[in-house]
């Protein structure tokens, strides 16, 4: 961390800012995500840095997607093991979601590296891409590889920080994804079935705790009405709202 005094009014965010660029110092982080994670800084900074009851939504949501899933998987790519390792290893045990990496910009070395950074904070288990196996249909880049295991037979994938390339390609497939993005006008933001609008740092815990909340409840109906409770349009409108400043109204 910087020397920036914990009483400075955006030390929460300018800490994250910190982590961000450790990790591209730890080889976790492409240079190309500390300018993504800006223009999310960017966004988050409209909302006022704090979680809008549209988020709170759709992190309940997501919660019981998860738990209703038959083979739901947690994709992790740099900026998203830079920012939030721990919780996303504890929502891969709470979910019994496998962690898998998946990056935009080519590169072994660091797969490797987001996989045994993820290792240290807890993970038993991560699935690394497989070039040499099948891939996903529709979308050319990188991410078009992965393991055979894990996000190629997954029904719901949660992508935080995704690209809308992959999320695209992934929702053709016939597969479901839940997605925390800032920007709740992104291409991403609109093509997968469940936004969080909010920064990961802070959706993240809320989503764990969720889903341990849900979990009590064995009754497959408790988790199918939070479910169908999440709507999605709205949720995104409401974001917007916010960011443009309008309240108590959504945007078309």
């Amino acid at each position: 961390m910087t020397d920036v005094p914990e009483t400075h009014p955006r030390y929460l965010s300018l800490r994250t800012r910190d982590d961000i660029v450790a990790g591209v110092e730890k080889g976790i982080t492409s240079p190309q995500g500390l300018i993504a994670h800006g223009r999310g800084e960017a966004y988050d900074y409209l909302l006022g840095e704090e979680t809008g009851p549209w988020a709170d939504r759709a992190i309940q949501a997501a919660a019981a997607a998860l738990l209703i899933a038959d083979r739901p998987v947690i994709s992790v790519n740099g900026n998203a093991a830079a920012l939030a390792p721990a919780g996303l290893v504890a929502l891969s045990e709470a979910t019994g979601a496998p962690l898998e990496v998946n990056i935009f910009h080519v590169s072994s070395d660091r797969e490797l590296a987001i996989a045994e950074h993820l290792h240290v904070f807890g993970a038993t288990e991560v699935l690394l891409p497989n070039s040499d196996g099948p891939t996903l249909d529709h979308i050319d880049s990188n991410r078009r590889f992965v393991n055979p295991e894990g996000i190629l037979k997954s029904d719901w994938v949660f992508v935080p920080m995704e690209d809308g390339d992959r999320c695209e390609a992934l929702r053709k497939m016939g597969k479901d994804v839940i997605t925390v993005d800032l920007n709740p006008l992104s291409r991403t933001a609109h093509t997968a079935t469940i936004t969080i609008v909010d920064n990961l740092v802070r959706a993240l815990p809320r989503l764990v705790e969720s889903v341990r909340g849900l979990e009590e409840y064995r009754n497959a109906c408790r988790r199918e009405q939070a479910l169908r409770a999440y709507a999605h349009a709205e949720t995104l409108s409401e974001a917007e709202a916010a960011i443009r400043g309008i309240e108590g109204e959504g945007v078309g």
